[in-house]
């Protein structure tokens, strides 16, 4: 499992107009092909009367799954403009299909690469890029007496509080990245001058909204 990746949030539609052409950029997060394909399935039925449905796809945590359709533009001029977004952008996951309705004007390979090529850089700015980080839940249990001081400590770190279960004695999850469960461990046992058990959980991923420097 990566460290951590960015891809994109749930599902987002952009819309822009070049040389009278309605170009409709669909993006949406795909973790597996099947997704990516039925997703472009369902792009084109709804716009079936669509002059092009053009899609490109990026999947898998070392790009393994790559594919690019320029459902009858010229070869070259828009699944793989869309694709190389994706690749610029360093996304993971991520599925667009570009809708172009013609409005008469042909725009030659240049302008189709660069419309096509616009319409997805946009559509990934609509929807919006996340960055899915992944962290360990680690539980810390105590005693209630160190409740008030172990809650306020976290709550002003590094660390997200995940969830409190007030037991016979009280769990406390965290989310931790791997790198620094042991770093962690040591500070609650400082805390509470060893008054603590700390249990590591499982792994998952946290998402945060990716905001380019």
């Amino acid at each position: 499992m990566l460290p951590r990746y960015l891809t994109v949030k749930q599902y987002g539609e952009h819309e822009i107009t070049i040389q009278k052409s309605r170009f409709i950029a669909h993006v949406s997060r795909a973790e597996t092909e099947q997704e990516a394909q039925e997703f472009i399935q369902t792009i084109k039925k709804k716009h079936w009367d669509a002059t092009h449905n053009c899609s490109a796809y990026l999947i898998g945590e070392n790009d393994q799954l790559q594919k690019a359709n320029d459902d009858g533009e010229p070869s070259g001029t828009a699944g793989v403009p869309i694709l190389e977004v994706l690749k610029k952008r360093k996304l993971k996951d991520t599925v667009v299909v570009v809708t172009r309705y013609f409005g008469g004007i042909k725009l030659g390979a240049g302008g189709l690469i660069r419309a096509y090529g616009k319409a997805t850089s946009e559509g990934l700015d609509t929807t919006g890029i996340v960055e899915r980080r992944l962290v360990q839940v680690m539980t810390v249990k105590l005693d209630y007496t160190w409740l008030g001081k172990i809650e306020k400590e976290i709550r002003a770190s590094e660390y997200k509080l995940k969830d409190i279960h007030y037991l016979d004695i009280v769990n406390i999850e965290t989310f931790v990245d791997g790198s620094k469960t042991q770093s962690f461990a040591e500070w609650m046992v400082d805390l509470t001058n060893g008054q603590c058990t700390i249990e590591a959980g499982e792994s998952v991923y946290l998402e945060e909204n990716f905001v380019r420097n």
